[in-house]
């Protein structure tokens, strides 16, 4: 018998009671490793410890993304791609797979991706473009809505190629719809400080009519939010500002230039608070009568010079203050530029 056999030999009997004498010390041969092994893997499986996980090659047109999932899939192209396309190129397979899990009751669909909505692209461009042999390697799971979120999430918040807008939307989207619009509940199953969570709901949370000035808004950063935020308050400035980005969205689409996301913000700053009006009256020549809107005569206007307005009230108007104080305003609006 080899020294292999008689070592399995042994370790099979040494727990076998033949005589009244103390068992002898069991061998740690190769049966005791591999049964050991088996033993604590399978305790570590019933505890819960260790998840096995189905790999699996499948056709990606069988496979649809999760309405929730983090990244705007009609934004990806082969631009986007390109460093994943010639990954798998050169690898001849994808390397990682995607996380998906199973779909049930649609008969076009056999799999939902989780993460790896690049993965999907890069496979489906692969196979269209001369490389039909290829499959999308994906990770079956079964997992909840929420958990889903919270896994792609983690993937996908140190990669570079996500938007901060893609994952701002996306933080909005699970507020409600798995928090309760609890933000703090929120920041603490993700584990991130709900002034990090804040920065990204704000830019989430710009107006659309803002978001019409910019040419590329997936450019946008949380910075850019803090900045962009501060604009729109009081209502006079978010009235300016609102309306100069519509302005800016008319001229782009009528062929004008296209500013930069930079100048962009700096133009709408500039909406938002106008300069202030130089101070030079405008010369005026014979006196001028201004009335209240119920067209009572309030003021007379004697002259106007680089010296100032020269102004009457007229008692005799009847007029209110309130009336005094809407004609005053309207004079320098009228002569002061």
């Amino acid at each position: 018998m080899s020294k292999k056999n008689s070592g399995f030999a042994a370790d099979l009997t040494a727990g076998i009671d033949l005589t009244d004498e103390p068992a002898p010390q069991r061998r740690q041969g190769i049966a005791a490793n591999v049964l050991t092994g088996r033993s604590n893997r399978l305790a570590e499986l019933t505890s819960g410890a260790v998840v096995t996980r189905t790999h699996e090659l499948v056709d990606p047109a069988r496979c649809r993304m999760w309405a929730g999932h983090n990244r705007e899939y009609a934004l990806l192209n082969e631009e986007r791609c390109a460093d994943l396309i010639e990954s798998m190129k050169s690898q001849g397979k994808q390397e990682i797979p995607a996380i998906v899990r199973r779909v049930h009751g649609d008969t076009d669909f056999d799999f939902e991706v989780i993460c790896g909505a690049r993965r999907h692209w890069s496979i489906s461009w692969l196979r269209s473009h001369n490389y039909p042999d290829f499959k999308f390697l994906v990770d079956v799971r079964e997992m909840g809505d929420e958990e889903a979120f919270r896994l792609a999430d983690i993937e996908n918040r140190a990669r570079e190629d996500l938007t901060d807008l893609e994952r701002a939307k996306d933080y909005l989207r699970a507020l409600d719809l798995y928090y309760d619009g609890r933000q703090r509940t929120m920041a603490e199953r993700l584990k991130v400080s709900e002034s990090w969570l804040t920065r990204y709901l704000d830019l989430a949370r710009l107006p659309e009519e803002l978001m019409l000035a910019f040419a590329a808004p997936q450019d946008l950063g949380v910075r850019n939010a803090i900045a962009l935020k501060a604009l729109l308050k009081p209502d006079d400035r978010r009235t300016r500002v609102l309306a100069e980005a519509g302005r800016l969205a008319q001229a782009r689409a009528a062929g004008g230039q296209t500013l930069s996301l930079l100048d962009t913000i700096k133009a709408l700053g500039e909406a938002a608070d106008p300069p202030k009006k130089s101070g030079s009256p405008k010369k005026s020549g014979k006196p001028e009568t201004v009335a209240s809107a119920s067209g009572k005569p309030v003021l007379r206007i004697d002259g106007a010079d680089r010296k100032g307005i020269r102004l009457t009230l007229i008692s005799r108007g009847g007029a209110s203050r309130d009336e005094v104080e809407e004609a005053l305003k309207a004079v320098l609006d009228q002569h002061w530029v």
